[in-house]
């Protein structure tokens, strides 16, 4: 299904189709998520959706699609990166480099971990896969679904008929803040460091 035939399906199926595109998107398969999210804020922005109730079915959609990884990665991991790996575009160096994540930066980048492309698809899969508990794993993922979900169906919305650009404007922001973020740990590590010597 092209992005196109994804638009035309949620203008017609609204809240289910918001829901259900969701749910196969976090799990794997091509589903422009972010656009989708964009989309439907400029939905709401039409009046053709409320936005409680848009809000509602992509915040269930996605947790529901990550839930679903967490359980497959969990229940068999190994087993399905070996057998359908490919088509679900799971790899074992994707998986090693979201298990390297876990490492630095803990259960943050279960929060975080739903802006990086090509992570949100595996992360809840590496979280299985490496046996984090569930009422480890739900707070921080369930809270990443809804800042990520809100994010996206809000610049939908304020950016009305220019709602295509919401993607490459809210990346590029966070491009910005990941740097600045990067920058503050580093000089508070040099500053420790000079602390320390003294």
């Amino acid at each position: 299904m092209t992005t196109e035939n994804l638009l035309d399906w949620i203008s017609q199926y609204g809240y289910a189709g918001i829901f259900l595109s969701l749910s196969l998107g976090i799990v794997g398969l091509p589903v422009p998520d972010e656009t989708l999210l964009a989309f439907a804020g400029y939905l709401v922005f039409k009046g053709k959706l409320h936005p409680v109730q848009t809000l509602i079915a992509a915040y269930l959609g996605s947790v529901s699609g990550i839930t679903i990884s967490y359980t497959l990665g969990r229940m068999a991991g190994k087993y399905i990166i070996a057998k359908f790996g490919t088509r679900l575009h799971l790899t074992a160096e994707r998986l090693e480099r979201v298990q390297r994540w876990f490492e630095r930066l803990g259960r943050w980048v279960l929060v975080i971990g739903y802006f990086v492309p090509g992570v949100r698809h595996i992360i809840a899969f590496a979280a299985g896969s490496s046996h984090l508990q569930m009422r480890i794993f739900a707070p921080y993922a369930y809270t990443g679904s809804l800042i990520w979900t809100a994010t996206f169906i809000t610049s939908g919305y304020f950016l009305g008929e220019q709602w295509n650009i919401a993607v490459a404007e809210i990346r590029r922001h966070i491009v910005f803040a990941a740097s600045l973020g990067v920058l503050l740990l580093v000089f508070s590590w040099l500053a420790l460091q000079r602390d320390t010597l003294r």
